[in-house]
């Protein structure tokens, strides 16, 4: 069985639910589907009913064929339904509903395609959005869902394999009908064909916990805990890990969780990455160590601390790419190595390359080591414009103060973050809501790319899914 975190959760949200005023016969899904903790072998179904049912699952390699099912016998309106012994790389269409009927899917809408075995070389797309939570903002819902149809377009039938936020999911305080809206509503389309791995940004902290993991963003998501989808059991959903491919992706807590050096979040931290054998490791948490857009990295104590505390497990555990949020800009540094202060400590020795990592411009960065290098330097990507565009105030942010030194690109733009690895390439692209690359770079690692306890990618079984 996947272990389920919070098992209590579904009865905490149940008892807020007025049962008298929802009529029993109604049986209407009014959240979802939506997938969690994709393994090769293993993902978790969730949605909501408008009423308490059982709970059951359709699922097989064809619209009209699926022959499979899981059921639970229980009555919830919360539903988390576990499918186990999946086949890595192959395309699954499925359906959800009770032991009476089926209340949606069995359509070609309804896919998703298992992970393929860790450490399988394979092209990989992440998608990437932060701060994107905006539209229950008034005057924002445009520009989220701009955003969101520039990649749709972007990306087109080539499957995204990896969905990631940044924190601040849904704003402004991070409630179940916020995140309804900017979340579940907003993002309907991908959210039932690929699994999403939230971080915790301080807007959403307005309604959850990560103490006592309580709260509304740790009771609609579901998130590895005892290490079932790669990397180390954390123990906790605030921070956690996973793998997909070749890559090791690492979610940290940077608004709530304590953020000492030998603290519990960053002993994991660094035990986590001496554990990995992935060719690629990306970390990603909402406060960016460095920024000069709406929020300041020298002086705001959760950016300090990531920086000071956080930065130097990473980089001698051998990250390659750091993404955040909090700042309504674009950022991207160059390759670097050892900048833990403030913007006036940075030198000349920590940029391993001062060039701009683009194929078509200096060349891309080079990292020797395919796999953990130690101190080879990371790129930092600060993409917190998938909502909005703000700084100091609308008008300073476009003159002057996206001026960090440690950056190579600062633009107050709306966009989200496009990550493509293929072996021991990544090609990276920011896009704006227009769908231009307003940013690009590429990064190399190895000699050749070549190593003998890797295999090698098998086509996935089943034609791509679409994110629409």
């Amino acid at each position: 069985m996947i272990p389920i975190a919070h098992p209590t959760a579904a009865l905490r949200l149940l008892a807020l639910v007025p049962l008298a005023l929802a009529p029993l016969a109604a049986q209407q899904v009014v959240r979802g589907p939506y997938l969690q903790i994709g393994t090769p072998n293993s993902i978790v179904v969730r949605w909501r009913t408008d009423v308490p049912t059982d709970s059951a699952v359709k699922f097989g390699a064809e619209p009209g064929r699926l022959d499979r099912e899981v059921k639970t016998k229980w009555k919830t309106t919360e539903h988390i339904v576990p499918l186990e012994g999946l086949t890595p790389s192959t395309k699954y269409h499925y359906a959800i509903g009770n032991a009476e009927k089926m209340l949606a899917g069995g359509d070609a809408g309804h896919a998703f395609i298992t992970s393929p075995q860790h450490g399988t070389r394979q092209p990989i797309r992440t998608w990437v959005i932060g701060d994107a939570g905006t539209a229950s903002a008034k005057g924002n819902e445009g520009l989220q869902a701009k955003v969101r149809d520039a990649y749709y377009n972007f990306t087109g039938v080539r499957p995204t394999d990896v969905f990631l936020q940044l924190g601040d999911n849904a704003y402004s305080t991070g409630t179940d009908a916020e995140y309804q809206i900017a979340v579940f509503d907003m993002y309907k389309d991908i959210l039932r064909k690929v699994v999403t791995w939230p971080t915790l940004g301080n807007h959403d902290a307005g309604s959850a916990m990560s103490v006592t993991q309580s709260g509304v963003y740790y009771d609609i998501f579901t998130l590895p805990t005892l290490g079932q989808a790669g990397g180390l059991m954390s123990g906790t959903e605030a921070y956690y890990a996973f793998d997909y491919g070749n890559i090791h992706y690492i979610c940290l807590d940077s608004h709530y969780t304590d953020r000492s050096p030998t603290g519990a979040m960053f002993t994991w931290l660094k035990n986590d990455l001496a554990s990995t054998k992935q060719d690629w490791i990306v970390v990603y948490f909402h406060h960016p160590p460095y920024t000069k857009g709406s929020h300041d990295s020298n002086t705001e104590r959760n950016l300090v601390e990531m920086r000071t505390n956080a930065l130097p497990i990473m980089e001698a555990g051998g990250v390659d790419l750091c993404l955040t949020g909090h700042s309504h800009s674009y950022e991207r540094s160059f390759l670097l190595d050892g900048h833990y202060g403030t913007q006036d400590t940075l030198t000349a020795k920590m940029k391993l390359d001062a060039g701009d990592g683009k194929m078509d411009g200096t060349g891309p960065y080079k990292k020797a080591t395919l796999g953990t290098g130690v101190h080879e330097g990371a790129v930092y990507v600060v993409a917190g414009s998938s909502g909005k565009v703000s700084g100091k105030n609308e008008k300073s942010a476009a003159r002057g103060f996206l001026d960090h030194p440690a950056m190579l690109v600062s633009l107050a733009k709306l966009g989200s973050f496009v990550i493509d690895v293929d072996n021991n390439k990544l090609d990276a692209t920011f896009l704006s809501e227009t769908g231009e690359r307003l940013d690009y770079f590429t990064m190399v690692k190895g000699a050749n790319g070549k190593s003998t306890n890797r295999t090698t990618a098998l086509p996935a079984k089943g034609a791509a899914v679409s994110q629409r």
